[in-house]
């Protein structure tokens, strides 16, 4: 398929997803999150490899958030219904993705931008970088699951904070609270960073899939809920290829060489 507010790309395992309208930012307009649910599909497609998603920006941003000035939203009728119809589904199939998610930021990732950052299973970061919950600015409420992540991620009162007050939070200060997994110096560093790590994530074995799985589930789930998930995963993973693989290097004292099943 032909884009134009994204750029995809595999490489090595890896689906090289980059949002491409450097002009606003890479705000996210109709379009562009019309074309990333389009991508989605084409990154879980079997057939292209792809065994770990990294996604970053074009230009000086990562994501700016929502593109306000830009006309397809006219074709939602309230806010309310732009949210759940056209950014809920492709946030649940990022979530529900069958990979591990590496985020790369560099300038901001800002409004429902940091959301979308911030739900990877890896954040990288450039020193240059920073994320905002802009909402507060112009009279809104955090979306994107921000609500729901950061509080987890780096407790109430800094989640609060950075919601009411809507200030910058720099790079070096996210990873100090724990948001960010990875901080380099500049972009340059950043990409060849976030890409060895995702490089690494696309060797491993299938159980990064369930691994990810059971995280996202223990959000909801009761301990007694949580235990019976963890046993009926290990189950799964107990009987995938790379699990007897896995085993074989260890007893062979060998590396293992997983293929993701």
């Amino acid at each position: 398929m032909t884009y134009e507010r994204i750029l995809l790309e595999f490489e090595d395992n890896v689906a090289l997803l980059r949002l491409n309208h450097p002009e606003v930012l890479n705000a996210m307009g109709a379009q562009m999150v019309d074309e990333l649910s389009q991508a989605l599909l084409e990154i879980s497609d079997p057939s292209n490899g792809a065994r770990c998603l990294l996604i970053s920006g074009e230009g000086r941003a990562f994501c700016s958030g929502a593109n306000l000035a830009d006309p397809g939203r006219s074709k939602r009728a309230s806010a309310r219904e732009r949210l759940r119809y056209d950014f809920h589904p492709l946030l649940m199939a990022l979530r529900d993705l069958e990979m591990p998610m590496v985020s790369a930021v560099h300038g901001p990732a800002a409004g429902v931008g940091m959301s979308f950052a911030i739900m990877a299973d890896m954040v990288c970061a450039s020193k240059e970088g920073y994320f905002l919950q802009a909402f507060a600015r112009i009279g809104l409420v955090p979306d994107g699951g921000a609500t729901f992540l950061l509080p987890r991620l780096i407790g109430w009162g800094r989640a609060v904070e950075l919601s009411m007050l809507a200030e910058k939070l720099s790079a070096e200060k996210a990873y100090d609270w724990g948001l960010v997994n990875r901080l380099f110096d500049d972009r340059e560093s950043l990409m060849s960073g976030a890409l060895e790590l995702a490089r690494r994530l696309a060797k491993g074995p299938r159980s990064l899939v369930l691994i990810r799985r059971a995280y996202w589930e223990s959000w909801r789930n009761s301990y007694e809920q949580q235990l019976d998930l963890e046993a009926r995963l290990q189950g799964e993973a107990s009987a995938t290829e790379d699990a007897a693989e896995g085993t074989a290097a260890f007893l062979g004292k060998r590396e293992a060489q997983f293929k993701g099943r």
